[in-house]
């Protein structure tokens, strides 16, 4: 199993970590192009670490990173893609939370495109609830053929959800947030989502402050929980 590291940033307020926010890049990018969504969210976020790593495969694109193999030919390649991946994933979220000495309820994942693909299928498989999961211009995946209510029995924990896409994304088109959010209904876990009017496959500034605001928020409800 691939372990994976990349760029990180410690809490703002010099503090031991109080939280650990993950960010999952998208195909063919690496950690470095997300880690700066830190600065924008450390104002709201002051004692949390980030830490964005890279993805374990070198992509077929010929640079970059990548999860998992995308040709677009394939219509199984993402559900192979994200369990075959997961474990991976799974193992450096355990290691990092051992490691800063935090529980479930202080980590929260952040995905973009294919990142966000990981985010929500790891998350919701994950022994016990994260604080909160973004979901950046990507998709739930299901496996195909299946339908919204196959979800439902993979799930073993239920964290809050937001999802957010630009409604002119060429690349994920926007049909794909309101597919997730109907699976993720079907299966009893809470969704937001938001629409980036006029955008393409990226995140504008819209986008982001609903993320950074949900991830405060997703925080200090799981640690009112404790």
């Amino acid at each position: 199993m691939p372990i994976l590291t990349g760029p990180r940033l410690m809490p703002r307020s010099g503090a031991r970590p109080r939280q650990l926010v993950v960010l999952l890049h998208g195909f063919g990018a690496d950690g470095n192009d997300l880690i700066d969504l830190a600065q924008e969210w450390q104002p709201l976020l002051p004692d949390a670490a980030f830490v964005a790593p890279h993805a374990p495969e070198p992509c077929i694109q010929g640079f970059g990173r990548q999860w998992f193999s995308l040709t677009f030919r394939d219509p199984h390649e993402r559900w192979r893609g994200v369990n075959r991946a997961g474990p991976a994933l799974d193992a450096f979220l355990d290691a990092e939370l051992e490691a800063l000495g935090l529980g479930a309820h202080q980590l929260a994942l952040v995905g973009f495109s294919q990142g966000c693909m990981m985010a929500l299928h790891v998350s919701l498989r994950r022994p016990a609830p994260v604080a909160a999961v973004v979901g950046l211009s990507g998709m739930l995946v299901l496996e195909e053929g299946k339908g919204p209510e196959s979800l439902k029995p993979a799930v073993a924990a239920v964290p809050p959800v937001l999802l957010a896409h630009g409604d002119q994304d060429e690349v994920i088109p926007v049909d794909a947030l309101f597919l997730s959010a109907e699976a993720l209904a079907a299966a009893d876990v809470p969704a937001e989502w938001h629409l980036s009017a006029g955008i393409g496959h990226g995140i504008d500034d819209g986008a982001l402050h609903h993320a950074g605001q949900f991830l405060a928020a997703g925080f200090a409800r799981a640690a009112r929980r404790g």
